[in-house]
């Protein structure tokens, strides 16, 4: 089969290996496919049954997809009149339900994984009635199975999704083993939870109790498409993450009132995730709204300008807005709030709610993907993954997830290009979330990993692990009472493309030659940077220490600050530090003030004198030179003292 020239390079790839198969070049039966999420892997079923069935291997396509919302884009992938023509298929399936004959005549049918885990038998029957291309959709959503690989089963004693994932994995594994022919489609291969993903290859890792994918595995294909490649090929819009920074207070279970607390640090720590779980339920959740939403009326606005529409003509290619809350009942309270903003003719049109519990959730997420409205749509995990809607520009992650694979699928749902929005250069993807550490991780991982990793996770709490569309269904969590939150600062940031997926293993790649400066001396230079800028701040608290009093004794301020910066840092020192840990020091020189964490070194005996000497010390008013007092101090008198005479 040629590939025509519109395809990506991993669709290329595909059909490449597709037609080695059908010519009986390679006896392989196992294709894995790793794309970036909105990287186009719908298309992929396409391409394989094609060329696959034009060749007399199969005569079935069953196509598992993790939601129900997601069966009838998969319908339209194989009903594109574009693809038709270019591909020269005539293939059709269908959505089917669990009821006989699910192909109906067609050519193939679309089902869940909770379809199949309901009626295991009836679809082994279709299996093994004709041969099979089996499409799995987001394989990572499947556990590893104890009886079929115990190592890469491995997880936590007492795992709750293990009754609802672990059952699509046994109910899907029969099917595996009678098909012709597998394509296995993921946006990434690491699951949350640690353990491994059914059916994959895994051998060891290079880091101890870590197994990873087997890439050169025999009888198997594998297919990367990263985001770096996506971005040189225009296949995914850039992203742009827009940080607002907040605090947060609360109440205990036990009834102690906590806070205000930062959702901005470096590292996450006790208070990160009540700080969050109450911003998300607070003043701070409006004000991330807000912004969200205003960027979204202006992108709409210039858009309509520039095509010459008029202010409220409805048009394709306008923009619109994903709000993804952490609770059903805070959609719903989202909904009430963003309808508010709106005119009241248009607020029932314009913004939308698509929760489980929702009355035609289906339908509303129909027309939020084709049509012009609803433009806002509010929703808890239904849309957040496979969702193809390209006019989603501007995303609202007011959620509390912060696993990686999730947010990777949220973030993708405003990289789609999108063809009626004009150019390309002229779009970009623009997410507003919480400037807690967390996100702030995954962002990190975003750039710098791959994960294609297995390994036996830490002990963690039942709620980390639950499936999604229980989480949708769980009550707000207990213990603590929301109070109050307030917005910050907004911080803007545009995400690098990434690594590509490695085929081999790390230790037997070359090193990277495009580095701009070797790590050593980026290190150097960081902490160059670094005792410049503590300098910098002795050198203009300076003069707020002279004045009429004795001496200090010990360390100079200079020295003072930079064991602040050390505690700051996690009591690290600059020497020690890491890349990363250094380049995170000079991000928080740039947004603190070494004077204002004189607390952070109260304890040490070398600067306790100091510290109640800047306390209780201001110098004397009215006289010639006094200056005023260090913000926060309290100021007392100075002693009179008489002048000696000769």
């Amino acid at each position: 089969m040629s590939a025509p020239r519109q395809l990506r390079t991993h669709q290329r790839q595909l059909a490449g290996i597709v037609a080695a198969i059908a010519s009986g070049a390679t006896e392989l039966r196992d294709i894995l496919a790793a794309v970036t999420p909105g990287g186009g892997k719908s298309l992929l079923p396409v391409i394989a049954a094609a060329g696959l069935m034009q060749a007399g291997l199969i005569r079935r396509v069953c196509w598992v997809v993790p939601r129900d919302s997601l069966r009838q884009q998969a319908e339209e992938a194989f009903a594109d009149p574009v693809w038709r023509a270019a591909l020269g298929h005539a293939i059709s399936v269908r959505a089917a339900e669990n009821a006989p004959d699910p192909c109906r005549g067609l050519q193939g049918y679309v089902t869940t994984y909770q379809g199949i885990a309901a009626a295991p038998a009836l679809h082994l029957a279709e299996f093994r009635r004709e041969p099979t291309l089996l499409v799995v959709d987001e394989m990572h959503h499947l556990p590893a199975l104890p009886e079929v690989d115990p190592v890469a089963s491995r997880g936590p004693a007492a795992d709750p999704e293990e009754d609802c994932a672990g059952a699509w994995s046994r109910a899907l594994l029969p099917l595996l083993e009678c098909a012709a022919v597998r394509l296995l489609l993921s946006g990434t291969l690491e699951r949350a939870d640690g353990r491994g993903i059914l059916w994959l290859p895994y051998r060891g890792g290079i880091k101890a109790r870590t197994r990873e994918v087997d890439l050169d595995a025999s009888g198997w294909a594998v297919i990367g498409y990263s985001r770096a490649q996506a971005l040189a090929e225009r296949a995914v819009l850039p992203v742009t993450f827009g940080a607002l920074d907040g605090e947060a207070s609360w109440r205990s279970e036990e009834g102690q009132e906590l806070g205000p607390h930062r959702l901005s640090g470096f590292y996450p720590d006790e208070t990160t995730r009540p700080a969050l779980f109450t911003a998300l339920r607070t003043g701070f959740a409006e004000a991330l709204l807000r912004e969200a939403f205003l960027a979204a009326r202006a992108l709409r606005s210039r858009r309509r300008r520039q095509r010459g529409l008029a202010p409220d003509e409805e048009a394709p290619g306008l923009g619109k807005l994903l709000v993804v809350a952490p609770d059903q009942a805070t959609a719903r309270h989202y909904l009430e709030v963003l309808r508010g903003w709106v005119p009241a003719e248009q607020a029932a049109v314009a913004v939308g709610l698509a929760t489980s519990d929702s009355a035609g959730a289906p339908h509303l997420l129909a027309a939020f993907r084709l049509r012009p409205q609803p433009s806002i749509l509010v929703t808890v995990a239904m849309a957040y993954e496979g969702l193809d809607a390209p006019e989603v520009a501007v995303v609202a992650a007011l959620t509390h997830i912060r696993s990686r694979p999730w947010l990777e699928q949220m973030v993708a749902r405003a990289t789609r290009v999108d063809p009626a929005a004009g150019p390309y250069e002229a779009q970009r993807a623009l997410v507003f979330h919480p400037d807690d550490p967390l996100f702030g991780r995954f962002r990190l991982r975003m750039e710098t990993e791959q994960g294609t990793l297995a390994r036996q996770p830490r002990p963690r709490r039942a709620h980390g692990v639950l499936p999604l569309w229980l989480r949708e269904q769980l009550p707000p969590r207990e213990g603590i009472t929301p109070l109050q939150s307030n917005a910050l600062a907004l911080r803007f940031h545009t995400l690098a493309p990434g690594p590509d997926l490695a085929m081999k293993r790390p230790e037997l790649e070359q090193a990277q030659d495009d580095l701009f400066e070797p790590p050593s001396v980026a290190e150097r230079r960081l902490r160059g940077r670094i005792g410049e800028m503590v300098a910098a701040q002795a050198v203009e608290d300076e003069p707020m220490l002279q004045g009429p009093r004795p001496r200090l004794s010990g360390p100079g301020l200079y020295h003072r600050y930079n064991a602040i910066l050390k505690r700051a840092m996690g009591n690290k020192a600059r020497a020690q530090m890491t890349l990363m840990e250094l380049e995170a020091a000079l991000g928080w020189l740039e947004r603190n003030r070494l004077s204002d964490h004189l607390h952070l070194v109260a304890d040490d005996p070398r600067y306790a004198w100091t510290d109640r000497q800047r306390r209780e010390w201001r110098p004397p008013q009215g006289r010639a030179g006094g200056r005023a007092a260090p913000r926060g101090v309290q100021a007392t008198p100075a002693p009179d003292r008489k002048r000696r005479t000769s």
